[in-house]
């Protein structure tokens, strides 16, 4: 019984190890997953929008992104649309272009982002942290008049990047 009562020690010593490491984002995705998702929820709960989002068309427009955080526009973009596409009863996304401006339906909206540093790197003593405000923006398309505005600060794991 004192054998298994070790093992049983140990393991569960093992699995705190293992649970004490802090797991940094490996790849850009994973660095973003977090961002896009709550971009989404943020938007889902926009007032502007008229329930239920099943009948929506997201207009994304492809974001600007702040070189200074080595991240592409493409990266952020995919982000932006698994999260949108990923709210349950969320609405259709499509990739927004110039050349499809003209006589939008009602039941669409273009979302603009904007992604900027908003300090210099955080150094720590595993990692370095790169602070960022992502800035969106809900229009009609073929409007300047923003419905809706919000900005969600945080800050990107460097070596994820």
């Amino acid at each position: 019984m004192n054998i298994r009562l070790l093992a049983l020690i140990a393991l569960m010593l093992m699995l705190a190890g293992c649970a004490a490491k802090p797991q940094g984002p490996e790849t850009v995705r994973q660095a973003l997953f977090g961002l896009g998702e709550r971009a989404a929820e943020q938007l889902a709960s926009a007032s502007p929008l008229p329930k239920p989002h099943a009948d929506l068309v997201v207009l994304l427009a492809t974001p600007e992104v702040d070189p200074a955080l080595g991240i592409t526009s493409e990266s952020l973009m995919e982000s932006l649309t698994r999260a949108l596409l990923g709210l349950e009863a969320g609405p259709q996304v499509l990739d927004w272009r110039s050349a499809i401006a003209g006589d939008a339906g009602g039941n669409q909206w273009r979302l603009d982002s904007r992604l900027t540093a908003s300090g210099p790197r955080l150094t720590l003593s595993d990692r370095e942290l790169l602070p960022y405000r992502l800035t969106l923006n809900l229009r009609r398309p073929g409007q300047d008049a923003s419905h809706w505005q919000s900005h969600i600060d945080g800050a990107l794991d460097a070596s994820a990047l």
